[in-house]
């Protein structure tokens, strides 16, 4: 056994890791950045890191463009962000553009312009800021944030506040 500092060196070996990263993909949609990051905290050889995303990726237990569908579906449908922030986190991730474009396929047009009119009315209502340029700002900012196009928060908000 190694040690180190005089505590024991826990290693884990290969197909320790495999499993774990297994178990770790099944729970939930996890695109390379996230396993190589999970890899990266297990403290294994590169040679070791390549063997298990190489298995993961035969197996179908990492898939991108499966992640990027996943990825976008959610978090339009529950955290109720626009394609711009939606973009920005699967870049983050490294995903390619291919897939964040058909990613967005998941989202019907219909669905997105609905669910932007309605958060940006139910937020507009409950700004208490008296001051019209003061609401507008926050209003504008809200939206932006969550990754709405700016084109869309402008005209809403010209609708909203004319």
């Amino acid at each position: 056994m190694l040690y180190m500092y005089g505590n024991p060196i826990k290693s884990t070996t290969v197909t320790e890791a495999t499993r774990k990263m297994e178990h770790y993909c099944a729970y939930q949609e996890r695109c390379h950045k996230d396993v190589e990051d999970k890899l990266n905290t297990m403290k294994l050889i590169p040679e070791a890191k390549e063997k298990i995303i190489l298995h993961l990726l035969e197996h179908n237990f990492l898939n991108e463009e499966r992640f990027a569908k996943a990825f976008a579906r959610g978090k339009f449908n529950i955290k109720k962000w626009g394609k711009e922030r939606i973009t920005r986190e699967l870049k983050y991730r490294k995903i390619s553009p291919y897939n964040i474009k058909t990613a967005f396929k998941e989202i019907p047009d219909k669905d997105y312009l609905e669910t932007f009119h309605e958060l940006a009315e139910k937020k507009y209502h409950s700004i208490t800021e008296s001051d019209k340029n003061k609401k507008r700002r926050k209003l504008i900012n809200y939206l932006l944030y969550r990754g709405w196009e700016t084109h869309l928060v402008y005209e809403k908000v010209n609708e909203l506040l004319s």
